[in-house]
């Protein structure tokens, strides 16, 4: 049985990847993780490559960003400690939706699909939990995405309000 710091523990347990779990649940998914260390600049993802894994943050402060048809890059989010990334390709089983690149030096908790399998055949609750919180986070970031898009529509180019009416039909 691997010990484990507790610091770490209350770490992971107060961020939202791991929201709700058992000690027992918590021990079996901290013995799958793998540390990773990046330095500043480093690029930890790219947007298009395959992905098999995800990362929480376990220090340092990481930007997501993603490229436009034209080849631009626009800034998507910042990553902080607690924060997780790189979920979607568990779920989807897809390439990488941005790119992810260190800001700071950055340590980073790395859990594969391979493990998260793993985990699905040892502990099925510890599974469906994280599943759960996977989801809420995903929800959360809709959410988000729904209010940043709404508030881009109602500017004008000058900065006022407008109604741009209903949406085309699909």
């Amino acid at each position: 049985m691997t010990v484990t710091p507790p610091d770490l523990k209350a770490f992971l347990l107060a961020t939202p990847f791991f929201g709700g779990l058992s000690e027992a649940s918590l021990d079996l998914l901290i013995s799958m993780l793998v540390e990773r260390r990046f330095d500043a600049n480093a690029t930890v993802v790219a947007e298009g490559e395959p992905g098999r894994s995800m990362f929480i943050v376990k220090s340092g402060r990481l930007a997501v960003s993603k490229r436009t048809h034209a080849g631009s890059v626009i800034p998507i989010s910042r990553l902080e400690p607690g924060d997780f990334f790189g979920e979607m390709t568990l779920i989807e089983m897809q390439n990488r939706s941005a790119t992810v690149v260190a800001e700071a030096p950055t340590v980073l908790y790395e859990l594969t699909a391979q493990k998260l399998y793993a985990c699905y055949k040892a502990d099925i609750h510890a599974y469906v939990m994280i599943l759960q919180n996977i989801n809420r986070e995903l929800c959360r970031r809709l959410r988000r995405a729904d209010e940043r898009f709404v508030g881009h529509q109602a500017r004008s180019p000058d900065g006022a309000e407008r109604n741009p009416g209903p949406l085309p039909s699909r």
